[in-house]
């Protein structure tokens, strides 16, 4: 990496009583770049993933957001400043159509309703969930759902949106178009970090990547390079990689 990280987080330490979730983590994203964050489940990825975007609040540690310091900004605060996230388990408002959903968004930056409408119709083009925005949430099918995620995250025009996976429960066909709708919008200059237990989409999407293991960092590298790791395989794999 060169010059100073879009986003940086410096020594990041999450502590639930006894239990430290995240032990002093440190890495950073230039803007632009597509970063996989990888580990077995329980690494504290998603952990991680809430110290960023506020739902939790460090123990220790700094997080700097284009060059400033967040840690103690509220979510929304924060996704004013231009982050974006969906969440593991997709929880949409049920009772709302698609486009509504989405227009929850759209009026952090649209306070008037046409102009939140227009863009919640934009965002619903681009991931592929137009013809399905006046259809209850509720109905939508689980690849739809994952959509939607994507969607209400970009409909709060964000700069850094953190994925958090959103491929998991999609056939092949459908992962494959996640990860064009992607690599279109970095291709247009958005940042993305990328929890995703899939392998064969981290070495598809990421240049670098990071691995968790008990809330530490373990390697960071290229995708090649983080996945021929002995460390990282055990940590993935346990006694049969020894």
């Amino acid at each position: 990496m060169t010059g100073e990280p879009f986003l940086a987080v410096e020594n990041a330490v999450r502590r639930f009583e006894g239990l430290v979730a995240v032990d002093t983590v440190s890495f950073g994203i230039e803007r632009g770049e597509i970063l996989s964050m990888i580990g077995p489940n329980g690494a504290g990825k998603t952990t991680m993933f809430n110290l960023i975007t506020g739902q939790l609040s460090l123990s220790e540690g700094a997080i700097v957001f284009c060059g400033e310091q967040i840690g103690e900004l509220p979510p929304h605060v924060r996704a004013q400043r231009g982050m974006g996230r969906t969440f593991q388990i997709a929880k949409p408002f049920i009772g709302l159509t698609t486009r509504e959903n989405v227009m929850v968004g759209s009026f952090l930056h649209h306070h008037r309703f046409a102009d939140a409408y227009d863009q919640a119709s934009a965002v619903l083009a681009e991931v592929g969930l137009e013809v399905r925005a006046e259809v209850p949430a509720g109905e939508l099918t689980l690849s739809e759902r994952r959509r939607l995620e994507i969607a209400r995250a970009l409909a709060l025009s964000p700069e850094l949106i953190l994925l958090d996976e959103v491929m998991a429960g999609l056939n092949a066909t459908e992962v494959t178009d996640v990860i064009e709708l992607i690599q279109r919008l970095n291709g247009r200059g958005m940042t993305f970090l990328v929890i995703e237990h899939n392998l064969k989409v981290v070495r598809a999407v990421s240049r670098r990547v990071i691995v968790l293991d008990h809330g530490v960092k373990i390697a960071e590298g290229s995708a090649t390079e983080v996945l021929s790791d002995p460390m990282v395989v055990k940590a993935y794999l346990g006694k049969r990689a020894e």
